[in-house]
């Protein structure tokens, strides 16, 4: 065998072995990347270079601002105002106190971009009115965490800002196409998410509680629309080319300290500094992980990998319909077993150029990698929002494991529309760019 073929076993084997024996990811990466980096003969002070120049972009700046954005709101109580709105909404509907859910998360993902973060904020909430209505507590929890995953869907999300990163050394993405592109996909994962809940509500003959109100709804929408406003910083300012990314996260920080504190009154100057500190708890886990896979990915490239991964996919078949099959394949599996971020990093310098050899958009390719390593977020044994949902539910993961399977279902219906009809959301950012 050659160098390179080994080298890649040695990386790849290593990294894997590693994930398998439940060793941190970060440290797997690290571990692989070292490995192999003295197996070539490089100079292991390439590997500290590369750590630090995947760091120093100005487009990665956004992340913190985007996390202390989603921190500041859901400290201010932001929640309890979208909840509201959202019950004044769907809340007469059919399967009301569902649809609530659904809407809800949709909202608090544009403020929170992180389905662990809606999960945990609005979960307890969710979970406690789907019971008084009717609702039983696997279905309220399931329902609660499938639609977390609106979250990294819908605009800003850090998560897209990782892509856009992850991307760079194949081709340039523009963070402000995959913002607005995000909001069609959140809203079809909506609907299939709300079709569902109405069929299993008709089903269990879930009543019908209240009926809509203009004026209420009204009302509710104005105290709901300051902790939005946020939100509008970010995608308008962007878009209309106002701000750069970093700076409008940075406004919409500033925006959300200021309604946190003086409007919804949900924190004091007091709690600023625990804040601040969980910011920074986050913030270390995600530079760490950014750093280290500069390494793997000049590792990546240095050997070849995308390019022989693409000539043996398109060896063994050109067909468009069967290859982006097989990557999705790929993606769901792997999203089951790593960290979403890590997997962001790992895998877009190798299937992006695949995806454009089949004259996709990258823009594409980052929601429908989103949407597969957020199901990922779903399933055991690594999905963090599936712990969570255990956690504030108190139902056992395997128990949830098996009630989540028709809302696989239901997701799974939702990637194949984004995935082979990608017009469905593609049309408003060639729109507005």
């Amino acid at each position: 065998m050659s160098t390179a073929t080994i080298a890649t076993i040695l990386l790849l084997g290593v990294f894997l072995v590693l994930v398998f024996l439940r060793v941190p990811v970060v440290y797997a990466i690290g571990v692989a990347s070292l490995l192999d980096f003295f197996y070539l003969g490089i100079n292991p002070m390439q590997m500290a270079l590369k750590f630090v120049s995947n760091l120093n972009s100005y487009t990665l700046l956004a992340v913190p601002f985007f996390i202390l954005m989603g921190e500041l709101m859901s400290a201010g109580g932001i929640t309890d105002t979208l909840i509201a709105f959202s019950k004044e909404l769907v809340g007469w509907m059919h399967g009301g106190a569902a649809m609530v859910n659904v809407v809800a998360s949709f909202f608090f993902g544009g403020i929170s971009g992180s389905s662990s973060a809606d999960c945990a904020s609005l979960g307890p909430i969710e979970i406690k009115m789907m019971e008084e209505q009717g609702y039983d507590r696997e279905f309220s929890t399931c329902l609660t965490m499938a639609s977390s995953v609106e979250g990294i869907l819908v605009p800003p999300s850090q998560n897209m800002v990782i892509f856009t990163l992850a991307a760079a050394g194949v081709t340039t993405v523009s963070i402000g196409q995959l913002f607005v592109a995000g909001y069609m996909p959140g809203a079809v994962l909506s609907i299939v998410l709300m079709i569902y809940s109405y069929y299993y509500s008709k089903k269990m003959n879930i009543p019908v509680t209240g009926k809509f109100n203009l004026k209420n709804c009204i009302k509710a929408f104005f105290k709901a629309i300051w902790g939005m406003l946020a939100v509008m910083f970010v995608v308008v300012g962007v878009i209309a080319g106002v701000f750069t990314t970093t700076e409008s996260a940075a406004a919409a920080v500033v925006w959300s300290l200021c309604v946190g504190l003086f409007i919804y009154k949900g924190f004091s100057f007091k709690d600023i500094p625990h804040i601040f500190a969980n910011v920074v708890e986050t913030l270390g886990k995600v530079l760490i992980l950014l750093g280290v896979s500069g390494a793997f990915t000049y590792l990546l490239t240095y050997l070849r990998i995308p390019t022989m991964i693409a000539t043996g996919l398109f060896s063994i078949t050109s067909n468009k319909i069967i290859i982006l099959i097989l990557l999705n394949i790929l993606m769901l599996c792997l999203g089951c077993l790593i960290e979403m971020a890590c997997l962001i990093l790992m895998l877009t310098p190798v299937i992006l150029p695949i995806w454009m050899q089949l004259g996709l958009s990258p823009i594409h390719l980052g929601i429908v990698m989103v949407l597969n390593l957020g199901i990922g977020l779903l399933t055991p044994p690594v999905g963090s929002t599936l712990f969570i949902g255990s956690a504030i539910s108190g139902i056992k993961i395997e128990t949830l494991s098996k009630k989540m399977v028709p809302f696989y279902i239901t997701m799974f219906i939702a990637l194949i529309i984004l995935t082979y009809f990608p017009q469905t959301f593609m049309w408003l950012p060639n729109l507005l760019y």
